[in-house]
């Protein structure tokens, strides 16, 4: 048995997020690696402002949960874990659970989707980025989820830490590809929870894009949030060619919009990776994405869809416009995104590449 913790958000919160379905999914694929998972604490270490209240807050709430959860291995009341797997730690999401145990225990401690940014060390977030570098350093294995992530943990790898790639992935891609079909419209995909900040941002990116273009088209958005009020009268002007489904948390009717899409838009302003992206990409839609943070790491550029430069609603356009003409481009890059997701980014591709490196660490032996 092995213990999972995110400090972002447990994998049964309530609240449906991008995390939330990367903690599920790396759940899921600790289970399907015969690795036992079990949810170790629901502590919530998010904290976004580096208030230092709010953080010695957290500092307080996290020291006596591990002194609970050692307490509790020691005594035998609960089977102790042999190992600990976090899933995200960064500046506004540390883990103060997982070093603290695993060395009272004695057990191998491991992250997933781990950052360093060194930019955090002054200001707000000092602390913050005190205990998590402390926290990295203390790993004996960082699963790194993106290309934009490595550099920064090579240069900081102390010695005999290991660092294995484990892509984003999801459960899909056993359905076969299935070509869209010629329509006179383009039919437009769009999933996000409507938020204030990066995702009303990207709502607003888009609208102003989708004004540039002069092809016929229809737009889908599911999703729905805080912000839906002022996402609706950014696209009021396009009356009826922009469908709201709200929120759609059924995953054969999300499959089935994936499934009319012929292009999956999205800017993507400051997301991690975009969960959403590979979510089209195992039904065999392509993706019209912008090109921030790890973006580049779930939509493979000119092979499984195109990025746009970021923050550049006319680039987005352009690029839309050219896809636009070309269904049978449209449709190559859904056959390879499908690929994609049938040929590794999927719960038995990252079943294999955990097992492959948390068995030895549980074992005793290094990788």
């Amino acid at each position: 048995m092995i213990a999972f913790y995110a400090p972002l958000k447990a994998p049964d919160h309530p609240v449906a997020s991008g995390d939330r379905r990367m903690a599920r999914l790396l759940f899921a694929a600790l289970e399907r690696a015969g690795l036992s998972p079990r949810v170790e604490s629901r502590l919530r270490a998010y904290e976004p402002t580096g208030a230092a209240e709010a953080q010695a807050a957290i500092d307080a709430a996290a020291e006596a949960e591990a002194e609970r959860l050692i307490a509790a291995c020691r005594a035998g009341t609960v089977a102790a874990p042999r190992l600990w797997f976090t899933y995200h730690c960064y500046y506004k999401a540390v883990d103060r659970l997982g070093p603290v145990v695993a060395r009272a225990l004695g057990i191998p401690y491991c992250v997933a989707e781990a950052s360093r940014a060194p930019s955090r060390a002054v200001g707000p977030f000092a602390a913050a980025h005190a205990r998590v570098e402390a926290a990295l350093d203390s790993a004996d294995a960082i699963f790194v989820m993106t290309a934009r992530d490595r550099p920064a943990l090579e240069r900081a790898r102390p010695a005999g830490q290991l660092l294995v790639d484990l892509p984003p992935f999801v459960e899909g891609g056993g359905a076969p590809f299935r070509p869209r079909p010629v329509r006179e419209a383009m039919h437009l995909l769009t999933v996000a929870m409507m938020r204030r900040g990066d995702k009303l941002e990207s709502y607003r990116q888009l609208a102003h894009a989708l004004a540039r273009v002069d092809r016929p088209w229809r737009l889908t958005v599911a999703g729905d949030g805080a912000a839906r009020a002022e996402v609706e009268t950014l696209f009021a002007s396009f009356g009826e060619r922009v469908r709201f489904a709200g929120l759609v948390e059924d995953a054969a009717a999300l499959d089935a919009l994936y499934d009319d899409a012929d292009l999956f838009v999205w800017p993507a302003v400051n997301e991690a990776y975009g969960m959403v992206f590979l979510e089209a990409a195992a039904r065999g839609c392509p993706a019209l994405a912008g090109d921030h943070g790890g973006v580049a790491s779930v939509v493979i550029a000119d092979d499984t869809g195109v990025l746009a430069p970021p923050d550049n609603a006319a680039a987005f356009a352009r690029a839309l416009c050219r896809l636009a003409d070309d269904p049978a481009r449209r449709n190559a890059l859904g056959a390879r995104a499908h690929a994609l997701v049938r040929d590794g980014r999927n719960l038995d591709g990252a079943a294999r590449i955990l097992r492959g490196a948390l068995l030895p660490l549980i074992e005793g032996e290094r990788a």
